[in-house]
């Protein structure tokens, strides 16, 4: 009787825009009903059972980052510049995406694939400030990863503000199960475009503890990636002093930089030195546009060149 009242709750819920009278809590909408796309509200108990178990189950298994490599693409939905994602409309970005996907689940033995978008949430300005991408359209992606079975990653570029401050502004957003968050040191600094930014293993360690003690506090369920960006030496100062033990997050340590593959694997081979962050990535650069300040690999490398790669990357992101 119980479920049969869950199923018949969540029903009303999703097709009768409005049936449900409950208050507003801090579970945001992401679901746009009827003609004028109305939002629907929850209170938290639908909303687990709407995020939780209806679409996020395969978000939370425990074995998601052992089974599977994660195949991301990267950009920010306004700027063609900045990467795949603000090259094309979401829902053909997902039709390219899973083809990419599907590349390296052909060559990866028993492992299976997952999908994701790495949004770019905070761009660094000048100056040092943050122009956060809009409300709205955020939500756009939220709700289209989530109902189309991909993870999202936001990543924010910190700017003149605290680690600590950049990562508590998306902890909100851990109440989605697909969600994960990200950094990038190079735009860590008040004069982008004219030096590489950093952080320091200090910094990177309480980015991590923070996250962990929100995720405990909030009941946040299974495990997720704090993923950050390295290409430069000096974008992560004391590395030997970083833990990558703050479970449930897991530090997500990625190559990044363009450039001809042998450029690109010694960087990896630099970051592989970095031992106490096991857990690592790997940035591809697709061909955009040959003017002048737009980076691109050439010749971008085959999932099996990537997979062959040691430590093997488990994040792989195109750009």
């Amino acid at each position: 009787m119980k479920k049969f009242l869950s199923i018949t709750l969540l029903a009303l819920t999703i097709l009768i825009p409005g049936n449900i009278k409950t208050p507003v809590t801090d579970w945001e909408p992401i679901y746009r009903m009827g003609p004028e796309k109305k939002l629907i509200t929850f209170n938290t108990d639908i909303a687990d059972l709407i995020y939780n178990k209806l679409f996020g189950a395969k978000f939370l298994s425990p074995g998601l980052f052992n089974d599977n490599h994660i195949v991301a693409y990267y950009g920010h939905p306004q700027s063609k510049i900045m990467g795949i994602v603000g090259r094309h409309p979401v829902h053909e970005l997902g039709s390219m995406l899973k083809d990419a996907a599907a590349s390296y689940d052909r060559v990866n033995g028993e492992k299976g694939v997952m999908p994701a978008i790495y949004l770019i949430y905070g761009t660094c300005q000048p100056g040092g400030e943050i122009n956060r991408i809009n409300k709205k359209l955020l939500d756009l992606y939220i709700e289209y990863t989530l109902t189309n079975g991909m993870l999202l990653y936001l990543d924010h570029q910190i700017g003149k503000y605290r680690l600590e401050e950049a990562i508590g502004e998306l902890l909100p957003y851990l109440k989605y199960p697909h969600v994960h968050l990200a950094f990038d040191p190079e735009w860590h600094t008040t004069r982008p475009m004219r030096e590489i930014g950093h952080v320091t293993a200090a910094e990177v360690n309480s980015a991590q503890k923070l996250m962990r003690d929100y995720m405990l506090k909030n009941g946040i369920p299974g495990k997720r990636h704090l993923v950050f960006h390295q290409f430069n030496p000096k974008m992560l100062r004391d590395r030997e002093q970083v833990s990558a033990k703050f479970d449930p997050v897991i530090l997500v340590h990625a190559t990044s930089g363009w450039g001809p593959p042998g450029n690109k694997m010694s960087t990896h081979d630099r970051n592989a030195l970095t031992i106490n962050i096991p857990n690592k990535g790997f940035k591809l650069w697709y061909y955009y546009s040959s003017k002048k300040g737009v980076h691109y690999d050439k010749p971008l490398m085959t999932p099996e060149q990537v997979l062959s790669l040691r430590p093997e990357p488990g994040l792989i992101i195109y750009q």
